[in-house]
């Protein structure tokens, strides 16, 4: 079978697998890569050493950093840390609406997952507003944790498509952009929910929070983070390659946290965080499955040419990553799969790489609805109905792809050259 009829029946067989049954994405993907290779009609023996391949170069690209991140959050959630970092966050920013949306754009990057940190502020979050107000809360620190999460280097969504796509661009130029993007981002999601601000706390009066006593800093809970930022000059200094530091900076924020940790909450971060990071970890693994199969088959030519003949080429990255992620839901899988098609590519070479990657950043953020995980996730914990998540959730991340697709296309016909 052609890669383009073969590939959209193996999405929409994964689709209906993954929200019928619910079975792990990792089952999911593989399943889909052994069905996929055997439509394109790959030999059995080639199409086991690419699967096994692609997992490998997966596992080695995201266990350390995941792992770290996954230790991280649990350590601190043990002792109680996330807490006291919102606690110090709250001593300069007093509006709960702000305090939720930058809790969440902060703690999403280094415990690697946007979920996980916003499981970890909940019921923080929930100490913060009553009712209407505490669902927009919610929603805030959600929308929060995916804008840095699916910008800003590094994370599991931006590691692959850096490595596989920022040719001849340092990751510091793009983190330039994306963080600047990401935090005008994070003020107009603000912005869009500001009435959040005019809500009564949680005492029922208009105060937006109860009476304090005077914050007190909390080094302890912030010393992982300092660790990880203090890594990035000692990992430059040993010329380590932009991957190679990443697995430095984080495994040293790791280290850190649990060598400040009591030994209970130590020996109890340590088996949440791997066995939190191991699920995690597989389900990216069967992506790299997926996408090593997917690139075997010819299918990057295949489907960049038949986007061009409705589109332009330039917008062919943000196509099939919006094809990709309203089909399976998660970013990371969505990221991986499209670096793996992208790489090497004409798309990849006629637009500038910072530009490329925003693109396909766009296109994980544009249709967040039924099969993306943390929909359902948010959707638990706001207690809303699919109308209000569609207007709470879906539209605010749509309306974010579509800023970020501009962004894209201004910068490449700003950037001499390309």
């Amino acid at each position: 079978m052609d890669p383009l009829p073969a590939f959209a029946l193996t999405i929409l067989v994964i689709s209906f697998i993954g929200i019928r049954f619910r079975i792990s994405p990792f089952f999911t993907l593989v399943g889909g890569a052994l069905f996929y290779g055997v439509l394109a009609g790959l030999p059995p023996d080639r199409l086991i050493t690419v699967i096994t391949a692609g997992l490998g170069k997966v596992f080695g690209l995201f266990a350390v950093v995941i792992l770290s991140g996954a230790v991280i959050a649990k350590v601190l959630e043990e002792q109680g840390q996330v807490a006291e970092i919102v606690s110090d966050i709250r001593g300069c920013i007093r509006t709960p609406a702000t305090l939720s949306g930058i809790s969440g754009y902060l703690l999403a990057l280094p415990v690697a997952c946007s979920i996980t940190a916003f499981i970890i502020l909940e019921p923080i979050v929930r100490n913060l507003g009553r009712d209407e107000s505490l669902r927009t809360l919610l929603a805030i620190a959600a929308l929060g944790s995916l804008i840095s999460f699916g910008l800003v280097y590094p994370t599991p969504v931006t590691i692959p498509l850096v490595e596989a796509l920022l040719i001849g661009v340092s990751p510091l130029a793009y983190d330039v952009v994306a963080v600047t993007l990401s935090l005008l981002l994070l003020a107009g999601v603000l912005a869009v929910f500001r009435r959040i601000a005019a809500c009564p706390g949680p005492d029922g009066t208009g105060n937006p929070t109860p009476p304090e006593p005077a914050p007190r800093f909390h080094p302890r809970a912030w010393a992982p983070f300092a660790a990880i930022l203090l890594a990035i000059p000692v990992g430059v200094a040993l010329g380590l390659s932009a991957g190679s530091l990443i697995q430095v900076i984080m495994l040293a924020g790791a280290v850190t946290a649990t060598a400040l940790a009591s030994p209970s909450a130590r020996v109890s971060g340590l088996h949440r965080g791997a066995k939190h990071a191991g699920l995690i970890i597989f389900d990216i693994c069967g992506a790299g499955a997926l996408a090593a199969v997917i690139l075997e088959s010819g299918f990057a030519g295949a489907a960049l040419g038949g986007i061009a003949g409705f589109a332009p080429l330039i917008v062919a990255p943000f196509l099939l990553a919006a094809l990709l992620q309203t089909a399976q839901g998660s970013r990371v899988v969505t990221a991986v799969i499209t670096a793996e098609i992208l790489a090497g590519t004409t798309a990849a070479a006629t637009v500038h790489p910072i530009a490329l990657i925003l693109m396909v950043v766009a296109g994980t953020f544009v249709f967040s609805y039924v099969t993306d995980p943390f929909f359902w996730i948010v959707k638990h914990a706001t207690g809303n109905g699919l109308p209000a998540m569609i207007r709470g959730y879906t539209l605010p991340l749509a309306g974010c792809g579509l800023i970020i697709f501009c962004t894209a296309l201004i910068l490449q016909l700003l950037i001499p050259g390309w």
